[in-house]
């Protein structure tokens, strides 16, 4: 059975780093769902953080494999319970002007934004868990959705420690 992990990377900011990681993960069949790399507060380091799916039994190895690479300070697995993690997404959404009000209202409860609109159309921006966004994207589905772009898991370690 297939489980999803997210796993934050602290690593040397050099080129090729990514594509070693990525074929750790290749190596033992695990999917890489989304991947958000961003620069640290050291230039010299970047973060990267993965949500991969794959077999439970391995995942413990691939851990230890990440954090053998020479370009890896330091890879950390994370239980929902002992992080904060956010997501932004983007919504294109058809509308007529009839159905305007109703969107409005979803956009007001999911507490996203509207950024765009033209006379057939709406661009919606939310910010949140991935629960969240899923949950908004099944509301807007029938709707009309014309497209979605997601930025990734977004992962922050609770307390003093360090991601």
């Amino acid at each position: 059975m297939e489980e999803k992990f997210a796993i934050s990377i602290y690593v040397c900011n050099k080129p090729g780093v990514l594509v070693r990681l990525a074929q750790t993960f290749a190596r033992r069949g695990y999917n890489v769902d989304s991947l958000v790399v961003s620069p640290a507060h050291d230039a010299n380091f970047s973060r990267i953080t993965v949500v991969v799916q794959g077999e439970p039994s391995t995942y413990d190895q691939i851990l230890r494999q990440l954090n053998k690479l020479i370009d890896v300070v330091h890879a950390t697995s994370h239980q929902t319970t002992d992080v904060v993690d956010r997501e932004m997404a983007l919504f294109k959404v058809r509308v007529d002007p009839s159905q305007r009000a109703e969107i409005f209202q979803i956009v007001e409860v999911f507490r996203a934004k509207t950024v765009d609109i033209t006379d057939h159309s709406l661009v919606i921006e939310t910010t949140g868990d991935s629960l969240k966004i899923d949950a908004l994207e099944n509301l807007l589905g029938p709707m009309g959705l014309l497209e979605m772009v997601r930025s990734g898991k977004l992962i922050m370690k609770r307390g003093l420690e360090e991601t």
